[in-house]
């Protein structure tokens, strides 16, 4: 559900115990593609409105709180648009069923409600790519964040980032679903590396392609002046975090941020959709920033799962990427065989978009044990050498 809106003043005097949300998101076709398989959706959960009318602009969060997403599609054809618009409405109807209508609006029950959307949204895209064989193979990213009373609840698969901008810092709350996160994590690369890697483009999980996944849901408390930023990596892999950061704060205007962050993708080359959604926090509600705060990617614990993500079974490579290179690193914790793969640097955008055709390559055991098997294979191959001249002789 891609939705962009003119700009509005507002009036709005908030009591001083309010929180304030000020809102606006745009999507790009960037200079490359034909067409945009990025969506975007804001909502505000208490009133079910889910448009940016100004109404929802501007406006007081209630019990039920606001939505932010962004999808970046991917599969070839018309399929990425169709997953990814299939992520925010499904992904809205489950959280209106699960979570506006539940009996109790405490953090548990949202995380649950958020965590359930992306699982139902996952069997629905794959249930359709198997009964669509021209559309086999379809998926996105997602990443969603509700913002209830001061804490932002984010779920995540994928590579779609969010950034919080404060006191002039972007700072990613999201950490990327990526081979290339793997690895710096591992310590076989540096970040400088990812950025300019062949493979950024390979991710470990997506909606759609298998048929389960494991959402990575996190929280972070919000400040008064707060950014919110969530990107396809159509932005975040052509501008950096501190450009954002620049931007962000250079900007009272919503509406002028988002032009800006698109203006700059596309001034970099803009090969991929672009989609940005921005939000600002405000009122009386929100404490300033403090030097105790911690900001990043901090996991929201539950009793059945305190790990992040682990990576799927197959990478998933957006067809604007090379072909798949070996041998790949290995990557610690990874097992044999694992799920569904796709790395880049963050936001994808628009239909025809950040995925283009979703092609699964086997990536099975580590360099080591390839390296194993080849010495293996050699040694064999040199005893029969020896065997068939003995027999000669």
């Amino acid at each position: 559900m891609t939705t962009s809106a003119n700009p509005v003043t507002s009036d709005t005097s908030p009591n001083s115990g309010d929180i304030v949300v000020h809102v606006f998101g745009r999507t790009d076709v960037g200079r490359t593609r034909e067409h945009n398989e990025d969506a975007f959706i804001v909502a505000d959960l208490t009133t079910g409105n889910a448009t940016l009318r100004p109404e929802v602009r501007t406006h007081q969060p209630g019990e039920r709180g606001t939505l932010f997403m962004v999808a970046d599609g991917m599969g070839g054809a018309a399929a990425g648009e169709i997953a990814s618009t299939m992520a925010v409405e499904v992904v809205l109807d489950e959280l209106r069923s699960r979570w506006c209508n539940a009996p109790t609006s405490d953090s548990a029950t949202l995380v649950t409600a958020l965590k359930s959307a992306f699982e139902v949204t996952n069997a629905r895209i794959h249930r359709y790519g198997g009964d669509h064989p021209e559309s086999r193979g379809l998926g996105t990213t997602a990443t969603a964040a509700v913002l209830l009373g001061d804490i932002l609840y984010v779920s995540q698969v994928g590579d779609s980032r969010a950034y919080l901008v404060r006191e002039g810092r972007a700072i990613q709350i999201t950490k990327d679903q990526s081979l290339m996160q793997k690895l710096v994590e591992a310590g076989e690369i540096t970040a400088e590396e990812a950025e300019q890697s062949d493979r950024r483009n390979i991710i470990l999980q997506a909606l759609g392609p298998e048929p389960s996944i494991k959402p990575d849901v996190t929280h972070q408390q919000v400040r008064r002046g707060d950014t919110l930023i969530l990107c396809s990596d159509g932005l975040s892999a052509m501008v950096r975090a501190d450009e954002i950061a620049r931007v962000a704060g250079e900007e009272a205007d919503l509406v002028e941020i988002c032009k800006r962050l698109i203006d700059a993708a596309n001034s970099n080359g803009g090969p991929d959709n672009i989609t940005v959604v921005a939000a600002r926090f405000e009122g009386g509600g929100l404490n300033r920033a403090s030097s105790s705060d911690e900001v990043g990617h901090r996991v929201y614990p539950t009793t059945t799962d305190e790990t992040p993500t682990q990576p799927m079974e197959r990478y998933v490579r957006r067809s604007n990427a090379p072909t798949l290179p070996t041998p790949i690193p290995a990557i610690p914790g990874t097992r044999e065989s694992g799920p569904a793969a796709d790395p880049r640097g963050g936001a994808r955008a628009g239909s025809g978009g950040s995925g283009g055709a979703a092609a699964a390559a086997a990536a099975r055991g580590s360099a080591g044990g390839r390296l194993l098997l080849m010495l293996g294979l050699v040694v064999v191959v040199l005893a029969a050498v020896l065997l068939v001249r003995q027999l000669l002789h």
